[in-house]
């Protein structure tokens, strides 16, 4: 069990350095990180965010972006596996009932991890939910669809289905991993994030009694930090790919990079070119924790006195930092060639796999609407929409 933030952030920083070295490896293998993924669980990290009344830490949202980040600067893709799973930990908290919350609550303390089924390719939009949940005589559901990109799925004890019920209204169904019915394919074929897993769901009339279904669609009939709390998360990975390829990049050139022979220097760290450019991804490096940062702090306080305003607020400050952090993980990802030279290209080296996996990650939803919703805030005082992406 973590018992506080601190100890939660000491946790997340040994766990970066442990996980660091093999994450290379694994990428360039495709090999799952169940072990990494067991040990993880076994520490007590992904048990931080219950509730203190249920028995948890409740760590702040400013120690749940800061250990993902510390994580995805040693390895995105095992970082991004338990984003969905603090996603549904939240539904919980939110909508689920006191039993609901009671027994799910324990099964996460007891070390159980939450997948998602979320997502669904060939429709015509995001939110174009075909899934379905029919209720049946006995009071219980069946659950019929098929699910794409559902990272964490495999590695899962319950999975957490989004599906629409018989009045077409969003629900969450936890779903026992071994539920008959039920089949995770391990699938996904990303050039980035390649460990993820992030693979397909099918669900063929699974039943599901009452007790295991949430009323998602209640969480966006008010005030809501759903989709902040979730797009933090993405934004703290972008910002920990941002400082994972920072480092490399650092540590190749001082260590293998020779100087340009027209720098007159003995090492290309001493080359005042090179300096300046590092200089400069620093910056970019900075300015995205500093956003992440405050934006963790919006929900934060948006949590303690939520309201219209306080809600949008988080939500800005969030789309801000998610913006900015991954056009900073692409940039740096990239700079790490320009600074390192033509042998940081051998792909036996597996550098590129920070831009990979950069851009595979900032493809999970388009930073031009966040930046619209930005616009419209400013300029016309116009909050952002209720819904799971802001």
């Amino acid at each position: 069990m973590i018992r506080d933030d601190a100890e939660a952030l000491r946790t997340a920083a040994e766990l970066a350095e442990e996980f660091r070295p093999g994450a290379s490896g694994r990428d360039a293998r495709r090999e799952l990180p169940r072990a990494e993924l067991d040990r993880l669980t076994d520490t007590g990290l992904l048990a931080v965010t219950v509730p203190a009344e249920h028995g948890g830490a409740d760590v702040s949202a400013v120690t749940l972006a800061e250990v993902f980040r510390l994580l995805a600067s040693a390895d995105a893709s095992l970082a991004q596996i338990p984003q969905s799973h603090f996603a549904y930990v939240n539904v919980l908290r939110q909508q689920g009932s006191p039993e609901q919350r009671a027994f799910f609550f324990a099964e996460v303390l007891g070390g159980r991890r939450f997948g998602n089924a979320q997502s669904e390719a060939g429709t015509r939009h995001l939110q174009d939910i075909r899934t379905r949940l029919v209720a049946a005589d006995d009071g219980s559901y069946r659950l019929t669809g098929v699910k794409n990109y559902s990272t964490g799925a495999l590695f899962a004890d319950w999975i957490p289905v989004l599906a629409r019920a018989d009045d077409d209204l969003l629900h969450v169904a936890y779903v026992p991993a071994d539920a008959p019915g039920l089949t995770v394919t391990d699938d996904w074929d990303g050039m980035g994030q390649r460990t993820t897993a992030s693979g397909t769901v099918e669900l063929a009339d699974v039943v599901v009694p009452a007790a295991h279904v949430v009323p998602h669609h209640l969480t966006f009939t008010g005030p809501q930090l759903h989709g902040a709390l979730a797009q933090l998360l993405h934004a703290a990975i972008d910002a920990g790919i941002a400082a994972g390829a920072l480092a490399e990049a650092a540590d190749f050139v001082t260590t293998r990079s020779r100087p340009w022979f027209e720098s007159g220097y003995e090492t290309a760290a001493e080359d005042p070119l090179l300096i300046q450019r590092f200089g400069e991804l620093a910056l970019r490096h900075r300015a995205a924790d500093a956003l992440l940062a405050t934006a963790a702090r919006a929900v934060d306080a948006a949590r303690g006195d939520l309201d219209d305003d306080s809600a949008a607020e988080a939500s800005i400050a969030v789309a801000a930092a998610k913006a900015y952090t991954g056009s900073a993980a692409l940039e740096i990802a990239d700079a790490l060639f320009e600074v390192s030279g033509t042998r940081a290209a051998l792909d036996g080296l597996n550098l590129h796999r920070h831009w990979r996996d950069a851009r595979t990650h900032t493809l999970h939803d388009p930073a031009r609407w966040k930046i619209q919703h930005l616009g419209r805030y400013v300029l016309n005082g116009t909050r952002p929409p209720r819904h799971g992406l802001l």
